[in-house]
């Protein structure tokens, strides 16, 4: 029996589409997982030090180790009118932007990949959890925040207001579905493994679609302060058909975006093929 280490976020979206791995609610085809749960930043720089077999990636951390993973086609957060805002107290305009201060939920994440892309000009940037940006910006720590997951949902009840969503701006420039994260698997495993394990994963988000109730609990649990709401609609935001596998329109749009990587960091060296 094999037995891999897998590594995804406690985010909605992911204990959502996993919970049928964890609780073995399907056919795991022999495998084992030892789970691992944390922040999608802290996931991107344990992948630099290819720590884990399985794991939750950003697009942007993803070009950074090819060498050592490729990305399965199943798992990914990825589709329309999902992408990160920039947010702030009051409305600035695009001038003012040059000599704000952003916080930033990690500097490898696609969020921060995308606020460089549309706005190269804002170059003063600080790291934080991403449930802490929005806290950064109302303490008046920062100018500007970057936000993502259930964030999203609640910035405006604290008064603070949009600046640009980056998957509005991704969308109108590329045509395609903004990608946001995905999950990588070691380069080095044979081809049949991986093609299990995205299979079993595909198998996991399919299972939870069919009985959300059943997944529910395992959701709530690692999501005990947020509102249900606002769990739900995390969920029906970042989790869709793409999730199951993506199909071409989602690759197509995977593939620019790591053209846009290229373009702005041409040190990077990507190694092909990307997917499994």
């Amino acid at each position: 029996m094999s037995k891999f280490s897998f590594a995804f976020s406690p985010c909605p979206n992911d204990t959502f589409m996993f919970e049928a791995i964890v609780n073995k609610r399907i056919d795991l085809k022999g495998y084992e997982f030892d789970i691992h749960l944390d922040d999608v930043a802290q996931l991107n720089q344990a992948s630099a030090k290819t720590q884990y077999d399985i794991s939750k990636i950003s697009y942007n951390a993803f070009t950074l180790v090819t060498d050592h993973y490729q990305l399965l086609k199943s798992g990914s957060a990825l589709g329309h009118n999902c992408g990160p805002l920039l947010i702030a107290k009051e409305k600035l305009t695009v001038k003012d932007l040059r000599n704000c201060k952003v916080a930033i939920p990690g500097v490898n994440t696609t969020a921060n990949l995308l606020l460089s892309l549309a706005f190269p000009e804002i170059t003063q940037k600080q790291e934080y959890i991403f449930s802490e940006v929005e806290n950064a910006l109302v303490r008046g720590d920062v100018d500007l925040g970057l936000i993502i997951h259930e964030n999203r949902f609640t910035y405006q009840e604290r008064g603070l207001v949009k600046i640009q969503d980056l998957g509005e701006y991704w969308e109108s420039m590329t045509k395609c579905p903004i990608p946001l994260g995905g999950i990588s698997i070691r380069r080095s495993l044979p081809q049949e493994v991986k093609e299990d394990i995205e299979t079993i994963l595909s198998e996991s988000i399919q299972f939870a679609f069919d009985n959300k109730e059943v997944v529910q609990p395992y959701i709530s649990c690692h999501a005990q302060e947020m509102d249900e709401n606002v769990m739900q609609s995390h969920i029906d935001l970042y989790v869709n058909q793409q999730s199951i596998i993506l199909d071409a329109s989602a690759k197509q749009g995977i593939v620019r975006l790591v053209d846009e990587i290229k373009g702005l960091y041409p040190s990077r060296s990507i190694k092909h093929p990307i997917f499994v």
